[in-house]
């Protein structure tokens, strides 16, 4: 693993799971998949290492700080890379805490990214920046992206596009939302033919046809699923009224 994001582990006392590993070799292998795993055990960062490591393995890989700016992933949005990691959460309420979680191991490795939301919260501002350039990173909602899919020129706006990431896949699939985002996974394929998809899911029982329903069409496209089987303690305190 690759030193900025080693060092961040490693600041918190953590090491990280094998399931997250695996998922990781996954998608710089070019694979694409669901990772299940309880909530709590780390499907977020199991989801986000591997363009973090991607990124570090081609820029001076191991050396974290170098690439630091010293201004927030926002503010140094005008000189970040293009579009490469678009996630979608079902819920536009998760799109800060989702933020938070993705911007500390960014931050800390010393990557040069942008990062932003992009749901009917977001300020008008914010949106008339981000119709003349999207940042690095963009977390939004279905709705949010089927809107940016109707924008003039999508070849041009997600071109250099490499991964989606479709978190909590258990509460979209099978429903109206979950086909929008089915037909916008479709669209972004057909514009980015590379573009690796990740589904996560803490409650789900029919996990291939999870699986196929995430990444349509394409059966020639290695993927997998990824279990996250870790030990957990649980204490069980029962309680009974006076």
């Amino acid at each position: 693993m690759s030193g900025g994001l080693d060092a961040w582990f490693a600041a918190g006392g953590w090491q990280p799971f094998g399931f997250q590993r695996e998922v990781w070799d996954a998608y710089r292998a070019g694979e694409s998949g669901l990772i299940h795993a309880a909530t709590g055990t780390g499907k977020t960062l199991a989801a986000w290492g591997g363009p973090l490591l991607e990124w570090l393995d081609s820029h001076a890989a191991g050396t974290g700080g170098e690439f630091a700016s010293g201004r927030s992933a926002r503010a140094r949005r005008p000189t970040a890379p293009a579009l490469r990691v678009l996630w979608i959460t079902p819920l536009r309420a998760l799109a800060a805490d989702t933020a938070h979680s993705l911007l500390a191991p960014m931050e800390s490795s010393g990557i040069p990214w942008s990062l932003e939301t992009r749901t009917s919260d977001t300020t008008a501002a914010v949106r008339a920046k981000q119709r003349a350039r999207l940042p690095t990173v963009l977390i939004t909602t279905p709705e949010s992206l089927t809107l940016l899919l109707t924008r003039a020129e999508p070849e041009e706006l997600f071109r250099s596009l490499r991964l989606v990431v479709v978190d909590e896949w258990h509460e979209l699939m099978g429903t109206k939302r979950g086909v929008q985002t089915e037909l916008a996974l479709a669209r972004l394929r057909a514009v980015c033919p590379a573009l690796r998809t990740w589904g996560l899911s803490a409650t789900i029982g029919n996990l291939d046809d999870a699986l196929s329903s995430l990444l349509g069409v394409t059966p020639d496209r290695p993927s997998r699923i990824v279990r996250g089987v870790e030990p957990k303690r649980v204490v069980v305190d029962s309680l009974i009224p006076p």
